[in-house]
């Protein structure tokens, strides 16, 4: 979807932000800058309508000049969302959203993950973007703020990721290679027969690895079919894949190791053979069918991962160690339905989504020692359950300059565990959480080409399986755990300049009764606590601009003041601390910046140069140890692209951290050795080739 409104319209706004109002249409590219989206809204709906901060990345940013490998790749340019490739594929992305998820240790919690309608997330709230299968990216809806609390048990936002739809008969490969012996190969065939398409996908990631001790193999397979069984329903199947074997874990360092030998790795990674070996398979079918203006969305899935993960955890005579290899099995499924019904009512056009999700986990799963790199003797063997079930209903009424939204969700999470390993006291347990999170939001349209929004929320955020196990003093199951409970406040504008610029401005605040925080770890069991009151207020502005001359740039700005907001004790290294009201909140940084310029100076060929800041991130809740310091890199870009008969070839090459800066990359927040840093490369580059043939 296109606007087209006259340049002049926010010229003195513009003035105001330090942004210069864009060319004239005839003197500029025309580009979409207000896509149709479906987070937030849940039935199709402008962004620039809805009364929330959502951005969204198209095929062109998240996959030209990229190696599609990791969301970060295209993340790093959404105000408000700090993704972080931790040069270490055994842990996965670290993702924060307004400072939820910043103290991850592994995966991504605090925001839902969706792929084609599909969790990515499993029902207690963890989830890993690694299955997000770049080589097939149509789009990335971000959604940060109060419409996350309609999704459930996630406090940060929503990151839904889709998949392109199968074109014309085609076969195309890729192959890429880079720094630290880095290769990637992928092959994609495809095609359409009538109302049936199919496209399927094979890629394979090998590399080194910046650091010592981080060897990684990567494949990933994913295949979907879809067809219009009518002029108004459809049907498809998608099913995804994601196989890593042995990926050497390569732990983080101390603040001297990481400052004097930053590809160096830690003695006991060596000494215990740390690694990780996943086994991921999923499935899932989707049907939507019109009735008139009215729709009909149902989805269903089924998965299954394994998981073997070697730990730096010295053997004990402590009978309540779990050792330091965990071994583990699941089961997973889910369904979704949701109605979504427009009319008329009070003069103005009204449409209510109303749905219903479940999602379930079942794990087998055992712990042994790791007698150095070896799994010997059994101290854990427990099956764990999870179920999460949700109605709700979201209804938006709009009538001249007017759009306002209510929603309310009434969530159900319950998780057990079932002790099998007697030999050292019985860990099991059982909780459940409930909670209803309403929403409400107002859009007022200023004019054409200025909507201004208000909106509000309360949202909850269960403990993850991993955070309940164990409660402090190794004792078993975490009875007392409660779940975080957050009031979201936001204010925002968003603006269309002329045929060319859109600037999108968010105010926020985000009070959390009950943060989630560890309380102790000790033998291999870490436990976790509430820890009371905080507080997240902050602005994002982002800004998307095309030029005279095929100039196009992009620009987001964060700035957050993520606190604790009233003091607590904890368990810190084996001593006890008070955390004073007014400390950071480690693994958050403060101000993120991120600014891109692209030319294209003759049809098929473009350059970028890309510029990125962080300040300084705390790694622990007394903020006593040193943080990791303030960063600014610069990154180029460029892709060229030609056409021959039924042939279509694309190359590209990148050198990120132009200046060779040495920085760290991303934090373990409140790691019980001290080795909170993860360092990330000096100068590096990759190149890569893609071909395409058309029948």
């Amino acid at each position: 979807m296109q606007h087209r409104f006259a340049p002049t319209t926010l010229a003195a706004a513009l003035a105001a932000l330090g942004l210069p109002a864009a060319h004239a249409a005839g003197d500029a590219p025309s580009v979409t800058l207000n896509p149709v989206v479906v987070t937030g809204s849940r039935a199709e709906a402008a962004s620039f309508d809805l009364p929330a901060a959502i951005d969204v990345l198209n095929r062109e940013q998240l996959t030209a000049g990229q190696p599609r490998v990791n969301a970060s790749e295209a993340l790093i340019a959404v105000p408000g969302v700090v993704a972080n490739n931790r040069q270490n594929y055994a842990q996965d992305l670290q993702i924060s959203s307004r400072g939820f998820g910043a103290r991850s240790a592994f995966g991504v919690r605090g925001i839902k993950l969706v792929a084609d309608g599909i969790p990515a997330s499993m029902p207690d709230g963890q989830g890993q973007a690694a299955t997000f299968n770049l080589d097939m990216a149509e789009r990335m809806e971000v959604l940060r703020g109060p419409f996350s609390a309609l999704y459930g048990n996630h406090s940060g936002g929503v990151i839904q990721y889709f998949t392109r739809e199968p074109e014309a008969a085609a076969v195309s490969g890729g192959f890429a290679f880079g720094s630290y012996g880095t290769t990637k190969a992928d092959l994609t065939v495809e095609g359409k027969e009538g109302a049936t398409g199919a496209i399927a996908n094979v890629s394979r990631l090998d590399t080194n690895g910046y650091r010592d001790h981080s060897a990684a193999l990567r494949e990933q397979a994913f295949a979907k079919i879809g067809t219009r069984l009518s002029d108004v329903s459809t049907l498809s199947f998608v099913v995804n894949g994601l196989w890593q074997h042995d990926t050497q874990d390569p732990l983080g360092l101390t603040w001297a190791a990481a400052k004097n030998a930053p590809r160096s790795v830690d003695a006991s990674a060596l000494t215990y053979n740390t690694r990780k070996s996943i086994d991921h398979l999923q499935g899932g079918v989707t049907y939507d069918r019109r009735f008139g203006s009215d729709a009909l969305q149902l989805t269903a899935y089924s998965g299954q991962r394994s998981v073997v993960q070697y730990q730096a955890i010295p053997i004990s005579s402590n009978a309540k160690s779990s050792g330091g290899v965990v071994d583990f099995d699941r089961n997973f499924y889910g369904f979704g339905a949701r109605w979504i019904a427009r009319g008329e009512a009070l003069g103005g056009r009204v449409t209510t989504t109303t749905g219903v999700d479940y999602d379930a986990s079942t794990d087998k799963r055992s712990g042994y020692d790791n007698n150095k790199g070896t799994a010997s003797t059994l101290r854990r063997r427990e099956s764990d359950s999870v179920a999460a079930s949700a109605v709700y209903v979201q209804s938006e009424w709009a009538r001249d300059a007017w759009r306002l939204t209510g929603g309310l969700r009434y969530n159900t999470v319950k998780f057990d565990v079932y002790d099998e390993y007697l030999s050292n006291g019985n860990d099991s347990g059982s909780h459940d959480y409930s909670r209803a999170t309403p929403v409400v939001g107002v859009v007022y349209a200023l004019n054409p080409a200025v909507n201004l929004y208000a909106s509000a929320a309360k949202g909850f955020e269960t403990p993850t399986l991993n955070e309940l196990f164990y409660s402090a003093g190794g004792t078993g199951f975490n009875f007392g755990l409660a779940a975080a409970r957050s009031q979201h406040l936001e204010v925002g504008a968003k603006a269309l300049v002329g045929d060319a610029s859109r600037v999108n401005v968010a105010l926020f605040q985000v009070s959390t009764d009950d943060e989630l925080v560890v309380a102790d770890s000790t033998g291999g069991r870490t436990s976790y606590k509430n820890a009371g009151k905080t507080l997240r207020q902050g602005i994002e502005v982002s800004a998307e601009t095309a030029w005279q001359r095929d100039l196009r740039s992009r620009v987001s700005l964060s700035h957050l003041r993520a606190v604790y907001d009233e003091a607590f004790n904890t368990v810190f290294q084996s001593k006890a601390i008070t955390v004073p009201a007014g400390n950071a909140i480690p693994g958050v940084p403060r101000t993120t910046l991120f600014g891109d310029l692209a030319w294209t100076p003759v049809a098929g060929i473009t350059a970028a140069v890309e510029g990125v800041y962080r300040s300084k991130v705390y790694v622990e809740d007394s903020n006593t140890a040193t943080p990791a310091s303030s960063y600014a890199l610069a990154n180029v870009r460029l892709t060229a692209e030609q056409r021959s008969g039924h042939w279509r070839f694309s190359e590209f090459a990148r050198v990120d951290n132009l200046f060779d800066r040495q920085y760290i990359g991303s934090v373990i927040v409140g790691d019980s050795n001290s080795r909170y840093y993860e360092p990330s490369p000096g100068r590096n580059g990759m190149v890569g080739v893609n071909l395409r043939y058309l029948w």
